[in-house]
């Protein structure tokens, strides 16, 4: 074996230290990966401030420099290492450490040089710190040209090694100009210089502009951001364009007109909206990628049903997916209900469906005689098999993984066509979100409810409430026949976390219900022993449910006047929503208690704060997304990872909107420059745009 090769295999079997696989672990593989791997904050170490003119404010830090005077331990209930250092101006300050090793003492041994640098208090003893950083020093010794930066990093991946691989990393990465001449505002500054500045800020540079990301460093990255992934979003939408689906024709007194006649009720205004928007494009050769949103019992599940009796009529299947089996079952009774009269074959295909029965699911999905298939993510496995996709429809898709959404779409792969794709959300998306993240998408709104629905009255109260809360509880149930749900956040999962979990809060509200029934629905039960639980529920046998989140969507319990939702300031936004959506889905007056236990983080205050304030899905949408921002809004940590790093939706529309002007400019006239534009910025990341 030659010299190089046997040298280039013994480092690839050569052991990763744990830096390397902290590194691994974020993502930071290639050099342009450790180039766009920006601080979070900045330290100043450059220059000294004398003990005697030393001052801080909260959470700000200040660097000293002095002489080590008195190196102790001192023992109180606890051993704490105390070190009292002083410089030319005279004075002292003392510097204090509860966790220490035998080294720290080492280091900072009595005439020992040493520079610290931390947040300045005054004691009882004047001026001290607690846990600064800390080195031995020379006496004049060189202090940093520039702000140290400080990254987002891991267990096992100190700040010293991953600054020296992201200034490696930097000095090597191909940032040279992908852009033609005249795209880049000319207030922006080259990209390799935004990124120097950023990494390595001079000490005059203005903090806040850094912190606040408005800096035009800063703002050359997010225009660069938010360019490739508009390139992208176009390119998914152009590439469609040229792809081939069944045309799906309504016919005049087919069975979408048949379901009309039957149904038990009346279609909304919004609802006859949306329904021929979807089959308008349904009637088209290019695949349909169209988002169904509105707020929770705005009566997607019928549209969806319409949507379907148009592909089935045409002579091809349809498949509904849902993320839960209690979802699944309750779209699954629903349109058994409204479409086997007509008679249509309908097979169900969860996890639960075993032997026989799934092979006959199986065996009927493949031979065309189901025309359509509801079920779990089980509907995308590889075994199954679909004689004619012609529709696939997901709800709450925002549950679902890319990866999975880009499989069921595949499913039409041996026949060069794709099937139609409708995706629907109970949790509303605001309008800029939708036209970025889904460029190429096009959004259907339900945004009017079914008449009868009373509004659902919001009350937050302490835990110390409780108590009340119970009585609240056995006057629903006594004296109205009212149905309740109980709502915990967890179930035995986790010792360390004070809190009831559900199996507690199911003994305590038995006790105090004597002579009715309590049920208990939790995750760790059986997919049978749920639905078992949940069809005593529906039936009015059980009249309090408590309940963890598997009760979150779908549920349809028209007689459930009040829900709790215990631990509220655990619960995301969108979540304590559609928690409350479960309730006021009949005629009755409804009330939606949140329990919080104090004391509530700032976060946990605005989430109450919206609950109590409004029932209004896209209200409490536009809440959600100022609160979490938009990656987590968009569930972006779903895919694996954050489609935007940099930028920020609602502040940079300025930016947002250049970016949407210049994508199909790039890609008309520099389609290479486009193409590597995205591979830079977005890399595999480019796909997820493309579900």
């Amino acid at each position: 074996m030659p010299e190089a090769d046997r040298k280039e295999t013994s480092a690839a079997n050569k052991p990763k230290s744990a830096p390397q696989k902290a590194m691994e672990k974020l993502g930071l593989l290639r050099d342009i990966d450790l180039a766009l791997h920006l601080p979070m904050r900045y330290e100043d170490e450059t220059r000294i401030t004398p003990i005697a003119e030393a001052r801080s404010h909260e959470g700000e830090a200040v660097q000293c420099e002095g002489e080590v005077l008195e190196c102790r331990i001192e023992t109180r209930g606890r051993r704490v290492l105390l070190v009292k250092i002083s410089d030319e101006s005279g004075a002292e300050l003392l510097l204090r450490f509860i966790h220490f090793y035998p080294s720290h003492q080492k280091t900072m041994a009595v005439g020992a040089r040493i520079r610290v640098r931390g947040e300045l208090r005054h004691g009882f003893f004047g001026r001290e710190m607690v846990h600064p950083t800390f080195k031995a020093v020379v006496e004049g010794a060189a202090l940093a040209t520039a702000l140290t930066p400080v990254y987002p990093a891991s267990n096992g991946l100190p700040q010293a090694y991953l600054r020296r691989a992201i200034a490696s990393g930097l000095s090597r990465a191909d940032l040279g100009e992908l852009l033609p001449a005249g795209v880049v505002p000319p207030t922006l500054p080259a990209l390799r210089d935004a990124l120097n500045f950023l990494h390595h800020p001079p000490p005059q540079a203005r903090l806040s502009t850094l912190e606040d990301h408005s800096h035009p460093a800063w703002q050359r990255l997010k225009f660069e951001e938010l360019l490739a992934q508009q390139i992208s979003q176009m390119q998914a939408q152009r590439e469609r364009a040229l792809l081939k689906a069944p045309a799906l024709m309504a016919k005049r007194g087919g069975l979408h007109e048949q379901l009309l006649a039957v149904l038990p009720f009346g279609l909304t205004g919004a609802q006859q909206r949306v329904s021929e928007e979807i089959a308008q494009e349904l009637a088209l050769p290019q695949p349909m990628h169209r988002l169904l949103q509105g707020d929770v019992g705005s009566g997607k599940t019928v549209v969806a049903a319409l949507a379907a009796a148009v592909a089935i009529d045409a002579g091809w299947q349809c498949a509904l997916m849902a993320p839960t089996e209690i979802l699944a079952e309750q779209h699954f009774k629903k349109l058994v209900g409204w479409l086997e009269p007509l008679g249509l074959k309908v097979a169900w295909l969860t996890g639960s469906v075993k032997g026989k029965a799934r092979q006959k699911m199986l065996d009927a999905a493949a031979d065309g005689s189901a025309q359509l298939v509801i079920g779990t993510h089980a509907v995308i496995e590889d075994k199954v098999k679909f004689a004619r996709l012609g529709l696939a429809i997901i709800d709450e898709q925002h549950r679902f993984g890319v990866a999975q959404r880009l499989a069921l779409r595949k499913k039409l792969a041996a026949m060069d066509l794709e099937p139609h794709l409708l995706m629907m959300s109970a949790t509303p998306i605001p309008r800029t979100l939708a036209m970025t993240y889904f460029a190429d998408l096009a959004v259907s709104t339900i945004d009017e409810l079914p008449p009868g629905r009373t509004p659902i009255v919001t009350k937050v109260f302490a835990d110390s409430k409780r108590f009340n809360v119970i009585e609240k509880i056995r006057d629903e149930v006594v004296n109205k026949a009212a149905q309740v749900y109980w709502v915990c956040p967890l179930i035995e999962e986790s010792e360390t976390l004070d809190l009831n979990n559900a199996t507690e809060t199911h003994a305590e509200l038995s006790a105090a219900l004597d002579g009715y029934v309590v049920g208990l629905l939790h995750g760790r039960m059986t997919p049978a022993d749920k639905a078992a639980v949940m069809a005593e529920f529906t039936a009015g046998r059980i009249s309090v449910l408590v309940a963890t989140t598997v009760i979150e969507v779908g549920v349809d319990v028209p007689n459930a006047s009040l829900m709790v939702i215990e631990h509220a300031e655990r619960f995301g936004l969108s979540q304590l929503h559609q928690l409350r959506g479960r309730v006021g889905r009949g005629a009755v007056a409804s009330v939606c208690v949140l329990l919080y236990t104090g004391p509530l983080s700032d976060t946990g205050k605005s989430r109450l704060k919206a609950m109590a304030e409004t029932n209004d899905g896209f209200e409490i949408a536009r809440r959600d997304l100022d609160i979490r921002g938009p990656g987590e809004f968009m569930g972006a940590r779903q895919s694996g990872a954050e489609l935007l790093r940099f930028a920020d939706l609602q502040e940079d529309s300025v930016l947002l909107q250049a970016a949407r002007r210049l994508a199909p400019q790039l890609l008309d006239k520099h389609p290479q420059a486009a193409r590597r534009q995205v591979e830079r910025w977005l890399g595999a990341k480019a796909e997820f745009l493309k579900a």
